[in-house]
């Protein structure tokens, strides 16, 4: 289970975003932060904090991987080849708990993580229980037949508030999920802005 996932909300009003698009978000409601001092005027950032809110954002949105974990991740892009960002996305989007939330088999990436921890889900037929799984282009990710009719996974698919990308081949019926192809920064459905490259710049310093 995600360290995070009783207190994810906090994340949303600490970036004053509800960076997933959820109608819960209390940023819906209450647009300053979380505890005694949320309520203080904002002051402008500088340029090393938007860079690390927009870390930070990032991180959280993928169920708040941890720092090590995410500074790997960058480090990994800034190695291969073509654009650091676009890379950065990339590989985010690979990950097994991220697939299995793109795919609408869970509401959160924090369910992602947990779903995928518990031993729910089989990639090509085999049973995969590490959220940070690398999938490759053309694996088949799929529910395990015993939690097929979990209600966690029936309601899920039934949401409307966000459909299912097109780098994604997803069977709700047979709850069956393909990664087709490793996505642009522009092709995935983030319900708010991110920047990854100034990401890149934070981590560039």
């Amino acid at each position: 289970m995600s360290k995070r996932n009783s207190a994810k909300y906090k994340i949303d009003r600490r970036m004053g975003e509800n960076i997933w698009g959820r109608p819960k978000s209390p940023v819906n409601k209450r647009e300053y932060g979380p505890g005694q001092h949320g309520q203080r005027r904002k002051t402008k950032l500088s340029d090393f904090g938007t860079q690390l809110k927009a870390k930070q954002k990032l991180k959280g949105y993928y169920g708040n991987i941890s720092e090590k974990q995410f500074h790997r991740i960058y480090t990994e892009a800034a190695r291969l080849r073509g654009d650091t960002s676009e890379n950065l996305i990339g590989l985010l989007e690979s990950r097994l708990d991220a697939l299995i939330y793109r795919a609408k088999f869970v509401p959160t990436p924090f369910a992602a993580r947990q779903f995928v921890g518990h031993g729910h889900v089989t990639v090509n037929g085999k049973r995969v229980n590490i959220p940070s799984y690398r999938c490759k282009v053309g694996d088949v990710i799929e529910v395990r037949e015993k939690s097929k009719q979990m209600g966690l996974v029936l309601e899920s698919v039934e949401l409307a508030e966000r459909d299912v990308p097109d780098y994604v081949e997803a069977d709700h019926n047979k709850m069956t999920a393909r990664y087709l192809r490793q996505p642009a920064f522009a092709d995935v459905p983030y319900p708010v802005v991110m920047e990854p490259n100034l990401v890149v710049e934070f981590y560039s310093r």
